[in-house]
């Protein structure tokens, strides 16, 4: 049985108009489905659309043309607190002078909970966000990590369909973020709410999310898991976005065994099973940095490419070599580092390149 969409974007536009500037499209023709109970995420550059999306979902924007339709229902024209959902900020928005009791429990009072129920609820928000026993004190009196949390437990507590999530982590510093992430995907799979999280940190992105939507000046450019995203990309843009990709012109010069024949810039020549790549036809290639492999020596019948290191970074984890092919472009290797002090190749070295089997992807400009 398909899962239900609990947010539905059919031909959605935003255009805008600005005094001595004229129109500009924050979105256009937006077509897309949030499915109920999945961590979504809009990624993307600042000025792609991802914020104007969201504004259409929490009712403080409307599109100039098409639909926003909340679990098979229009929403346009009903005001944000008709709608099933809430929003949390990049800038948490806690009222300081009422305790973290208080912001939590706000909303339900103005909604007109009783006070038992709204008491019972709130100690029950803040034992999901790991929080019990700072009820009673001021968010001046909480760190960061901590006000993010309170933030999150109030605009859960009237149990909203959908939970909007912009940018709430930025302001954070990296370990603190590292662990949010985590939290944030706990809270998404306990309550079971469809969450939709923008941001334009990749790897925030794909640590979270059951699916993603890429971004660029207001269209979005593809839609998948993260694995699909990464390892698939079908634009040069996605791919450059979303990590470290390597990339290559070439022409393709004919076909053998089922797969196309690539001649590539600098005279390499590659086979690759993709679908709709004629003959004739120019194309560009991407290949990740971590499904190339450095072998010893240039040219040694490996079935690399030769070149020469011309920079080694060492980043803890892995190293990047920077490889100079031979007559073609420089490529970035990226190697796990297993064994202290050891490096696969030093500056100057000669090596080959070596390629894994179906690692190339044929993109769109």
């Amino acid at each position: 049985m398909p899962v239900a969409a609990a947010v539905s974007l059919r031909g959605v536009t935003r255009v805008y108009h600005t005094a001595g500037e004229g129109e500009t499209a924050a979105l256009a023709g937006v077509d897309l489905d949030i499915l109920d109970n999945e961590f979504f995420t809009l990624l993307g550059p600042s000025g792609c659309g991802k914020t104007t999306l969201l504004r259409m979902v929490a009712g403080f924007d409307e599109p100039t043309e098409g639909h926003v339709l909340l679990f098979g229902q229009p929403i346009q024209g009903l005001p944000p607190h008709r709608r099933p959902v809430n929003t949390v900020f990049q800038s948490y928005a806690l009222f300081p002078h009422m305790s973290v009791a208080g912001n939590v429990g706000f909303a339900l009072e103005m909604l007109g909970w009783p006070r038992a129920e709204r008491e019972a609820r709130v100690a029950e928000m803040l034992d999901l966000v790991r929080l019990p026993e700072l009820g009673r004190r001021k968010p001046g009196q909480l760190s960061g990590g901590q006000q993010q949390r309170v933030a999150l437990a109030r605009a859960l507590a009237p149990r909203p369909k959908v939970l909007l999530l912009d940018e709430p982590l930025s302001a954070l510093d990296l370990k603190l973020r590292k662990e949010m992430q985590i939290e944030l995907k706990r809270l998404q799979r306990e309550t079971g709410i469809t969450f939709v999280f923008v941001t334009h940190d990749q790897e925030e992105a794909l640590t979270m999310s059951d699916r993603i939507a890429v971004m660029r000046s207001g269209h979005v450019l593809q839609v998948g898991s993260p694995r699909d995203v990464y390892e698939h990309p079908r634009h040069r843009f996605v791919a450059q976005f979303i990590g470290e990709t390597n990339l290559v012109g070439g022409r393709v010069v004919g076909e053998a065994d089922g797969a196309a024949l690539v001649d590539l810039d600098g005279g390499m020549r590659v086979a690759l099973r993709a679908d709709g790549v004629g003959a004739g036809r120019p194309v560009t290639l991407a290949v990740r940095p971590e499904r190339l492999r450095l072998a010893a020596g240039g040219g040694d019948g490996d079935g690399g490419w030769p070149g020469t290191v011309g920079e080694a970074v060492y980043s803890g984890t892995d190293t990047a070599y920077h490889v100079a092919l031979d007559g073609g472009p420089t490529f970035v290797v990226r190697e796990q580092n297993r064994a202290a002090g050891t490096a696969t190749a030093a500056v100057g070295e000669r090596v080959s390149v070596v390629v894994e089997p179906d690692a190339w992807q044929v993109l769109e400009d």
